[in-house]
Order: C-alpha cells, then structure tokens, then sequence
C-alpha cells in the first residue's frame, strides 16, 4: 500500500512552499575590525592603534581575501588642509580603479555583484604624505579568509615627488586643474610596477620636494632626517626598521637639490648611504639619477653617482651600484613622468634589478 502512495506524496510534496528548494540566500556582510588577522599591511604603519592602524606615506597597501558578492572598506581620512586622499583598488587582479574619500569617515563599495566565492581586494594609498593619513577602520563582507601568501622579496624605494607618483594621472582632473594631489598616483608609479614585476613586495620611503642636503620650496627637511619615520611630513615617529628589510634598495635623489659642489654631493650622499647600510647590512643599494633631470642635472648626476660608488667600494661596500635612465621623461604635471612614462621607468629598472638580484 505505502509503495503505491509514495508517488502520490512525491507530487503532493512539490506542490507545497515548504517542499521546494531554492538557492541559499546570502549572508549579511559581517563588518571585520581592523587588527583582525586576515587583514595583510604592507608599508610604513603606526599600529599604536590596532583598531585604527594609521599610515601617511604613499604606496602602503592592504589586501584581504573575502568571501562572498561584495566587499566594503570603512576609512577615516585625515582631512589634513580639507584635503581628501586618492587610493587604488584591485579586485581580483583586475584593472585598478581609483577612487577619492569624500569626508571624515567613509564607507566605500569596493566591490559589488561579484559571482558567488572568494574574492580578493587591495586598496593603496596613492597620496602622499603631506595630504594627510589615513586610518583603517574595518572590511564588511560576508567572510574574510587567510590572505594569499606574501611575496619572500622586498624593495625599497627613496625618493620625492617622482617615486610618490605626483602628476602623474590626469585621468580624474586634468593637469593644471582641481588641487595639486588630484594627480597623484603611487600604485602605478615605477616603484610599485617594478615591484609587482619582480614578484616583490614594495616600500616607498618618498615625500615630494625632498632633497639630500637641499629640498625645494622652502621646505626645511632632507631626507637624512625623515628616513627613519612613520610619519614623514611631521618627521615624528619612529620606524621599526626590523619590520621590513628589504633585498634591495633604490635612491632616486637629487633633483630638487640641483646641480650642487661636487664634493660636497658627494659627501652628504656616502654618509646617507652609510645611514641606509645601518639599517640593512645585506642589501643592494642602488643608486638612480633622476627619471626627469635635464640633460645638464644628468650629466651631472651621472659624475656624482660614479665618484659615489667607487668611494663606496674602496671602503669596502660591493653592494653599492649606480643605474642612469636613458632619457628624461617629463610628460605629466609640472613636467613630472606621466603613468605611462612610469611604465617606462619601471621597463628600465626592472631587468637590471632581475640581473643584479638574480631573481
């Protein structure tokens, strides 16, 4: 009797709500505070905070491996001057986007109408230090999983305005428009894409008008002084060098100081060298000439940087080189290198490095 009803209750139970199956609804996004572990830093950071962590210099990125359809970052902006920061988005290792906070504190849709799985964000700062800091409040998605492995290599690059990427995308405003940072753009700057190339982590120690012994525009820090800082327009606090020690190290300074005595170039650059080689006793330091110098800067530069190495050698450093850009890329704001002159730079700078470090 019962073998004869089952199909019977079989149709009966499609025919009723409580029977039919549908797809599972989606979870409500979970908001995951800042000092969570799945959360991955990488740059100059004051954790003094661990539920606001705070970084000002350019190129500090975080990444997050999530679960679900859409991720939201929640951020608090200086407003250093009523300035708003611009920072760069990668979902998935699609194309970057760039995006501006808007106020104080900012909740920003970073990612939306995904298909269902794991998804991977990284947001970087593409302003410097001087347009203010920024904190990082939490990740609101469904779930947040163990991030993808760091890169084993590191790089560091020092330097102004031109390893910052200032003038260098026009996309949102054009040049000559809007405020000086509206063009600002690390994460495509030459630094990290030659990072990203060399399957390598990155740092930019970098402040726009910075020198070795002479920064423009009235500004009175060298780069000597705010090497060792977090917080490098206020030159306050201290850098935890352990944090990070990188394979090798890039020094692209000398264009705000301009053509300068000799002797005295060369002087400042081998004791800033000797500051660098304190820190990290086993890395490649290599020296660059300005991506935008005028053919005079350049041929300068040029005799600067070789009298340095060789002084640097015969006391003993062999990890000291030099490198010379071919040309002048001047194509951006302000004569600085456009994004695509970055892409340039990095073409050049990347197979030396590959060569030198045998990576």
């Amino acid at each position: 009797m019962l073998q004869r009803l089952l199909p019977f209750l079989f149709l009966v139970c499609l025919t009723l709500p409580a029977c039919k199956t549908s797809a599972p609804a989606a979870q409500t996004p979970v908001l995951f505070e800042a000092d969570h572990p799945y959360i991955q830093y990488t740059g100059r950071i004051d954790f003094s905070n661990p539920k606001a962590p705070r970084f000002w210099t350019p190129g500090v990125y975080i990444t997050a491996k999530f679960k679900g359809t859409s991720c939201q970052i929640l951020l608090n902006d200086e407003e250093y001057g009523g300035k708003h920061n611009y920072l760069e988005v990668i979902v998935d290792n699609g194309t970057p986007y760039r995006i501006q906070t808007t106020g104080k504190s900012n909740t920003i849709q970073v990612a939306h109408n995904l298909p269902p799985g794991e998804h991977t964000v990284t947001l970087c700062k593409n302003t410097e230090a001087n347009i203010g800091y920024l904190e990082l409040v939490g990740i609101k998605a469904e779930a947040l999983l163990p991030p993808p492995a760091k890169p084993t290599r590191k790089i560091e690059f020092i330097g102004n305005s031109i390893t910052c990427g200032s003038g260098a995308d026009p996309s949102t405003v054009p040049c000559g428009q809007g405020q000086w940072h509206d063009q600002h753009n690390a994460y495509l700057a030459y630094g990290p894409r030659t990072a990203r190339a060399l399957n390598a982590q990155w740092h930019l120690t970098a402040f726009s008008g910075i020198g070795l012994m002479r920064s423009c525009c009235n500004m009175k820090l060298v780069m000597p002084q705010i090497f060792d800082k977090v917080n490098l327009r206020e030159n306050e606090i201290a850098w935890n060098f352990s944090q990070y020690v990188p394979d090798a190290v890039t020094i692209c300074l000398g264009q705000n100081d301009g053509i300068q005595d000799s002797t005295l170039f060369t002087r400042n650059y081998l004791q800033f060298l000797q500051t660098v080689r304190s820190k990290y006793p086993q890395a490649e330091i290599i020296c660059l000439t300005s991506p935008m110098a005028d053919v005079q800067l350049a041929a300068s530069q040029k005799n600067y940087l070789t009298g340095i190495v060789q002084a640097a050698r015969r006391a003993g450093d062999a990890k000291v080189h030099s490198f010379f850009f071919a040309r002048s890329y001047t194509n951006g704001c302000d004569s600085h290198p456009n994004l695509a002159d970055h892409d340039l730079i990095a073409q050049e700078l990347t197979p030396f490095l590959k060569k030198m470090l045998r990576w």
